[in-house]
């Protein structure tokens, strides 16, 4: 039986209580595979210790995993580019995780915002440049704090970060039924990091004739994402881009805690993917136990699908789905009033059970 080694960061917030119902969840649906789990108390109360968010060696000591599972960094304590920037972000560009991986879709039984739109109308699969564009901190602040203040942030795109990106994202539009991909630009107002990213989006679609490539101004998607969300499919974006159309795309899924999120790098190496929820460490929720553990709950299927379990992946997924359709328990951010540790218990029923089944028919 093959053991997966997963470091477990928890965090901040409510990441400390959807992280450990998660774990519940995968023991529950690992099957035949072994999962063991290491926890690292890394973040802004380890930063409040150490005067560091995780240590000087931490990515040597998280190398030797297979994946890493993060609950949610951030407290008002840590600046929040300080707490970002020291631990997400560090593993991201220490490790090359240049794809983020976003599906935004409706489960059974919940509700968009979006009048009269279903899960037949909604779902989509982003893939967002991770390791470049704007978020590199190129930069600088000069004469701080007089009237002659200049701030820089400087963005920066490479051929080969974009190039990589985007042919990733024909992959996953390649193997989706419908093969569409949809790109998000502003070439029109940023001649040269835009134009290189659509040069490079045209180039690669020679080598992807099945594919339908769209082209569509970020702002422009925005609003397709709203009026016309049925005729998008995979998306790819660079860095801020897809960080802001992803959570407006949490938002059509209905709740930011239900976003889920795995960090590639699809090429080689460096270390483990990382495997996080996206709905932030909520302070004003912690520690009440009624945090929505569905996004790590999907988060984690993401996980077992990258570390090849399929099986176990999609007995978390048909479990989850069946709890949400069935619209009995719920947390109180879809309306009902239900606790962290009754979803996920809900989630482990339905997994017995489906097991039991299984066993019963064979």
């Amino acid at each position: 039986m093959k053991t997966h080694r997963i470091a477990l960061i928890p965090g901040d917030g409510i990441g400390k209580e959807v992280v450990p119902e998660a774990v519940k969840v995968l023991e529950a649906a690992a099957g035949g595979c072994g999962l063991a789990f290491e926890t690292f108390d890394w973040g802004c109360e380890y930063c409040l210790r150490t005067g560091r968010m995780m240590p000087e060696e931490g990515l040597d000591q998280l190398r030797p995993f297979d994946a890493v599972l993060l609950g949610a960094i951030g407290h008002p304590s840590v600046p929040d580019h300080v707490s970002v920037r020291d631990l997400l972000l560090r593993i991201r560009f220490g490790f090359d995780l240049y794809v983020n991986l976003r599906p935004v879709e409706i489960l059974p039984g919940l509700e968009s915002p979006l009048k009269g739109k279903t899960a037949d109308d909604i779902r989509m699969l982003f893939v967002r440049e991770n390791s470049e564009g704007e978020y590199c901190g190129v930069g600088g602040r000069f004469k701080r704090g007089t009237a002659d203040e200049v701030a820089v942030q400087q963005a920066v795109f490479t051929r080969k970060g974009v190039e990589r990106v985007i042919r990733y994202a024909f992959e996953r539009a390649r193997k989706s039924p419908r093969k569409r991909l949809a790109s998000a630009t502003k070439s029109n107002a940023l001649q040269f990091s835009m134009v290189l990213w659509d040069e490079v989006l045209r180039a690669a679609a020679r080598d992807y004739p099945e594919v339908a490539v769209s082209i569509y101004h970020v702002d422009a998607l925005a609003a397709r994402m709203i009026t016309n969300p049925e005729s998008l499919d995979v998306v790819v974006a660079s860095n801020l881009f897809g960080d802001i159309l992803t959570d407006l795309g949490a938002a059509l899924q209905g709740s930011l805690g239900l976003a889920a999120s795995a960090n590639l790098n699809p090429s080689g190496r460096l270390g483990p993917a990382v495997f996080e929820p996206v709905h932030g460490s909520a302070p004003d929720i912690a520690g009440r136990g009624i945090a929505n553990p569905i996004a790590a709950i999907w988060t984690s299927a993401l996980m077992m699908e990258h570390l090849g379990e399929t099986a176990a992946s999609e007995r978390i997924m048909q479990a989850l789905k069946a709890v949400t359709g069935e619209k009995k328990i719920r947390t109180p951010d879809l309306g009902g009033k239900s606790t962290t540790e009754e979803f996920a218990a809900a989630v482990i029923e339905k997994i017995h059970n489906a097991s039991r089944a299984e066993s019963a028919a064979g």
